[in-house]
């Protein structure tokens, strides 16, 4: 039973709430707000900053329960309840953020920044085609922000409309002409050309920012136009000068985002120490809905293209990058994900994380991504790091390791632009660190948990994938289709930086492509001499 209150007496417990959430007092926060509730159990806000104040204390699992408790008497209040889908999102309860997703739907008239919003909580939890729909919607409306124009340019290049893309990130740039999300979304929607590039326009914008950049938002700006005159110069051959300017992006960008090579070291040290799989242990139980098919390796080893591979499968959706798996085994374990060191506070955990109950959580959060076909993708380069917890969680879940040659695959992440993440890979000494520990737990992997993951070589799948996808296929449990074969007509979304690429046929021109920087890579190229190689060595002869 509720107590009820006078509004100014909780009006007065709102603003205590408040000024200990301001101070970060948040045991203190704790506890006015569940006085709140106890007085008012349908104050949306209320439950919102209580979940804040126990993720703040670093309690996981409780921070999910007011967020769930507060579904079943949402107020009719759109904005508080997009708030409330980000939350949900962010504890992993994407079913329940999806339900919520449906209700802003019916909004009647929206705005149009409630619509840009609700398009970027919908590409946040992969949905495309709908994140589409509310980003014309938005745009229809009249919204005016350089970064719902940009999403909704990213969405109709996802959608394979990379003309409309362009049109809109070159419209974008005419209204905000030092946006440089727009610049590098712009070059990479395909290959520039002499007769056609924006390298004048690019060198022009760069001359009006501060050099050296005043602060981080300005250096992040001053590293896309850099990249973005790399990503020309180098669709144009001009190598030498290509570098120059991939060196300066690539210093601006390890500067703002620092690579934590003790922590990268120990995690794997970590990793390399979880007890081996105990072939009496109770498997989980048998699962009758879909099957995920996890995809994992490096990033820029290829595996976008075994993912549209098999996605041309008639019994295989893609669930592209997801983060579920992560999201619910840092659940299970009452850890707050983060990073790195998240994890291996989750590896420290590991007698007391009921794995079953990891694997559960993650197939009811994805069913629904198999939108009514027998398999979906799980294709998250990372998880690499967590094959020994998906085995022991989803016995049934094939796992398909990427392995492409070292240098290909390290100069690939060196000339990405990844954002503020990925750390590893703006630095040629860090990311030959990043491979070295990647290689030592692949090869952990194989011996220590023989049979978890199938090996496919890049090299094998583009210079023979006829023989290569009938292997995959046929140790995924699937007949082999001729879709398989012909990549490129696959009309789902594809959210990825490769997304153009990938949308051609399977050729063999990024065999190599490092050798056109021979020279600047050598450094590169000694260290990763030292390093063992990251496959098994049966190169997916086994199904």
């Amino acid at each position: 039973m509720t107590t009820s209150a006078s509004p100014g007496s909780l009006a007065s417990l709102r603003q205590r709430a408040k000024t200990c959430i301001e101070n970060e007092q948040w045991v203190a926060a704790q506890a006015i707000l569940e006085s709140v509730l106890q007085q008012a159990p349908n104050d949306l806000a209320s439950s919102i900053q209580l979940s804040e104040a126990l993720f703040r204390q670093g309690r996981m699992q409780a921070s999910t329960r007011p967020l769930l408790a507060a579904l079943g008497r949402l107020p009719r209040d759109a904005p508080l309840i997009a708030i409330l889908v980000q939350y949900l999102v962010a504890r992993g309860e994407i079913v329940a953020a999806r339900s919520c997703l449906e209700l802003l739907a019916q909004a009647p008239d929206p705005p149009a920044d409630l619509l840009a919003t609700q398009a970027n909580l919908r590409f946040m939890i992969g949905d495309v085609p709908e994140a589409l729909q509310m980003a014309e919607r938005a745009m229809k409306a009249g919204i005016r922000t350089p970064d719902s124009w940009r999403l909704y340019a990213m969405l109709l290049h996802f959608s394979g409309q990379a003309e409309a893309a362009g049109a809109m990130l070159e419209e974008c740039l005419k209204q905000w002409p030092q946006f440089g999300d727009a610049a590098a979304v712009l070059v990479d929607l395909r290959r520039q050309t002499v007769e056609s590039n924006h390298l004048a326009r690019l060198y022009e914008q760069l001359g009006t920012l501060p050099d050296p950049p005043s602060d981080p938002a300005s250096a992040f700006a001053r590293a896309e136009f850099e990249y973005s005159v790399f990503k020309t110069l180098d669709d144009l051959g001009r190598h030498e000068e290509a570098w120059e300017a991939l060196a300066r992006c690539n210093a601006l960008m390890s500067r703002l985002n620092p690579y934590d090579a003790a922590t990268e070291e120990a995690l794997t040290d970590a990793l390399l120490k979880l007890p081996r799989d105990d072939p009496h242990h109770a498997e989980a139980p048998a699962f009758g809905g879909p099957t995920p098919i996890f995809i994992v390796g490096m990033p820029r080893s290829g595996t976008t293209l075994l993912d549209r591979i098999l996605s041309s499968h008639s019994q295989v959706a893609s669930a592209g990058e997801i983060v579920d798996f992560w999201r619910q085994l840092h659940w299970v374990a009452d850890v707050l994900p983060a990073n790195a060191r998240s994890l291996l506070k989750v590896v420290g955990r590991i007698g007391d994380i009921d794995l079953r109950q990891v694997g559960q959580r993650y197939l009811r959060q994805t069913q629904w991504r198999a939108r009514g076909r027998r398999y979906y993708i799980d294709k998250l380069p990372g998880n690499i790091q967590l094959v020994a917890f998906i085995r022991r969680a989803l016995p049934h879940a094939p796992i398909l390791h990427m392995v492409r040659d070292p240098m290909d695959t390290c100069f690939s992440n060196f000339k990405a632009m990844f954002g503020n993440i990925s750390p590893h890979s703006y630095d040629l000494g860090t990311l030959a660190h990043y491979y070295g520990q990647y290689a030592r737990l692949t090869r952990h992997w194989h011996a220590a948990l023989p049979g978890a993951m199938l090996d496919v070589p890049y090299a094998q799948l583009v210079e023979a994938p006829g023989a290569t996808i009938q292997r995959v296929l046929a140790h995924c449990g699937l007949d082999v289709e001729e879709a398989c074969l012909q990549p490129e007509r696959n009309t789902a979304p594809v959210a990825t930086p490769s997304s153009a690429q990938v949308r051609e046929s399977i050729h063999t021109r990024n065999l190599g492509r490092w050798r056109d920087y021979a020279a600047q890579l050598e450094p590169l190229r000694m260290a990763l001499a030292t390093q063992p190689a990251a496959g098994d060595g049966r190169a997916a002869q086994s199904s």
